[in-house]
């Protein structure tokens, strides 16, 4: 069994918006592979669902917590399934990369990302994968806050489907053949300026 999570806030007012990259890479994973994912009051404030990608057994994950409070429901999830982190991908928005980039990590700090601090301050680890999609810098009179939460424009629609995309294929290439193939496949540029 293996644990996809992608993070994101719950809510209408939150859909498609910068933060939320990780809930559509989930979505896009449950489209591909006729996954469920519906609410279960056993694993805390979590949409979660059960299925195989390939042969491999698989639980896709939305923690419904908001975005700063990630790693309550991951430790759920990963108490709840037995499961040690190496066996969970985390996948989330980084504002470092531009929209329609990936990078595919085995570790690392939270780089100011507030679910990824929430998760490692619960877990009690950084050693666990992830892939970041870029949704691009924060122009320089944005609050961050207000960027993060603010929606993709009409021209930048296409990169981000590109970003989801690349990340739901991570993830199974992360599932079948490890983390190493998985960034030796996809760390490459696919943004704006190639």
């Amino acid at each position: 069994m293996k644990l996809i999570i992608g993070l994101g806030n719950p809510g209408g007012e939150y859909q498609y918006t910068r933060h939320n990259i990780g809930f559509e890479a989930i979505d896009k994973l449950c489209f591909d592979h006729k996954i469920d994912i519906r609410r279960n009051k056993n694993i805390a404030k979590t949409l979660y669902g059960t299925g195989r990608v390939g042969h491999i057994p698989v639980v896709l994950a939305k923690p419904q917590t908001y975005m700063n409070l990630s790693g309550r429901a991951v430790r759920a999830l990963l108490d709840f399934y037995k499961l040690p982190p190496s066996e969970m991908l985390i996948i989330y928005d980084d504002v470092n990369l531009p929209t329609g980039d990936i990078r595919v990590r085995k570790t690392g700090g939270a780089g100011g990302h507030n679910g990824m601090k929430s998760i490692i301050e619960h877990i009690k680890t950084q050693d666990f994968p992830r892939v970041r999609v870029g949704i691009d810098p924060k122009p320089e009179h944005w609050v961050l806050a207000d960027y993060v939460l603010s929606r993709f424009k009409k021209e930048e629609w296409d990169l981000m489907v590109t970003g989801v995309t690349k990340a739901g294929e991570a993830a199974e290439v992360w599932l079948k053949e490890g983390t190493d193939v998985a960034m030796n496949r996809f760390n490459k540029k696919i943004g704006k300026n190639d």
